[in-house]
């Protein structure tokens, strides 16, 4: 598939992100059952809630765009959400687990940070100012969600020690 400039370019990383997201939001509850810590539960519950209103704001930057939400598989969340099934599987200490339960967390929020930068650049450049706020409107939050695990992990890390 030819892409033919920034605009479609920005479409096609928008619909990874879109898919992205629908599998974030399958994959948090998992992840919310297995925590241990009531902290990290709720930190996973909280951006459960979180990655609807992403699903929401990236519908409306469809909209702004003049174009119908789609979702073009995204491998690189796939492979991160398999490597957090994997920590699931482990048999582990219940502070170790959510110490591992995080990493695999934050490695989301990176790339879905990566993602959002990204898009809203591509926004802010072809003046779509919609789309644009939309975009620093989520990487905010994911900036904050990300924020919030490693104040968790500062406490669980060193559990996970003894």
């Amino acid at each position: 598939m030819k892409i033919k400039g920034l605009h479609e370019l920005m479409l096609e990383q928008l619909e990874d992100v879109y898919d992205a997201e629908h599998q974030i939001v399958e994959a948090l509850p998992k992840l919310a059952e297995a925590a241990a810590s009531p902290e990290l539960k709720t930190a996973f519950n909280d951006h459960l809630a979180q990655a609807h209103n992403h699903i929401e704001r990236l519908e409306q930057a469809f909209k702004s765009l003049g174009e119908t939400p789609a979702r073009k598989t995204c491998k690189g969340m796939q492979g991160l959400i398999q490597e957090g099934d994997e920590m699931l599987e482990m048999d582990a200490d219940p502070a170790v687990m959510d110490a591992g339960l995080i990493a695999a967390a934050q490695r989301v929020e990176h790339y879905e940070m990566a993602g959002y930068g990204t898009l809203r650049t591509y926004a802010h450049l072809m003046n779509h100012t919609e789309a644009g706020r939309l975009f620093q409107q989520t990487l905010e939050d994911e900036e904050v969600a990300d924020k919030k695990l490693s104040q968790i992990a500062t406490r669980i890390n060193v559990e996970a020690l003894n």
